[in-house]
């Protein structure tokens, strides 16, 4: 593909958001996972008829729209269903996530893609970017920002892929153990980076 594609992945809490955020006011496309996930759910979508079949009519609502908190319910502490579900999703998200990246404009595309290492199939972008933080701050921030109690933060950092494997599949890390304005200064020098190399690689597929 033409484009230079990164991946930008990170526990939940960790701040990856705000690194695509800023990549996007920099000019980077970028193209969240989770929304186009929500877009192969809507009503009438093969996706959602899959998941009906696997979970019971009883997972959308009178309107036919998926009952996202009760499919999550459902699935949490079930490992084969959590599997059955990630079968019928994530092969339709990266399809889509490399159909747009391919048509994107600008330099070069960002791919936010959460659940990138329990999705896997990721080895054509051109890089990974891990947005890393200690454990007892993801903690605390996440506590904080979804104002639930430590055995539940614990529980949902656990249903997620370790720092450690995340940090291995890593081309590149940002550390946010600071304040925003420091994670904005470190996703501004990667995003130089990442245009000089896009400039790069463009040039290359152009000749």
């Amino acid at each position: 593909m033409a484009h230079f594609v990164i991946a930008v992945t990170g526990g939940v809490a960790s701040g990856k958001s705000a690194v695509c955020d800023r990549l996007a006011e920099q000019g980077a496309t970028v193209i969240d996972a989770d929304l186009v996930s929500r877009e192969l759910v809507e009503p009438g979508q093969p996706a959602l008829r899959e998941i009906v079949a696997r979970f019971g009519a009883d997972i959308v609502d009178a309107d036919g729209a998926l009952l996202r908190r009760s499919l999550r319910e459902r699935i949490f502490g079930d490992e084969p269903a959590r599997r059955a579900l990630e079968d019928i999703l994530h092969p339709r998200v990266r399809r889509l996530l490399r159909e747009r990246a391919a048509t994107a404009s600008g330099t070069y595309a960002v791919l936010a893609i959460p659940l990138l290492i329990e999705s896997g199939h990721y080895h054509w972008v051109d890089r990974i970017v891990a947005v890393d933080v200690d454990a007892r701050t993801q903690l605390a921030r996440l506590m904080r920002r979804d104002g639930i109690d430590e055995p539940l933060a614990r529980a949902m950092l656990a249903a997620q892929a370790s720092r450690a494997q995340r940090l291995l599949i890593a081309s590149d890390v940002l550390v946010n153990d600071a304040d925003l304005a420091a994670l904005c200064a470190m996703t501004d020098r990667l995003d130089l980076r990442m245009q000089a190399w896009a400039r790069e690689k463009n040039a290359g597929v152009r000749g």
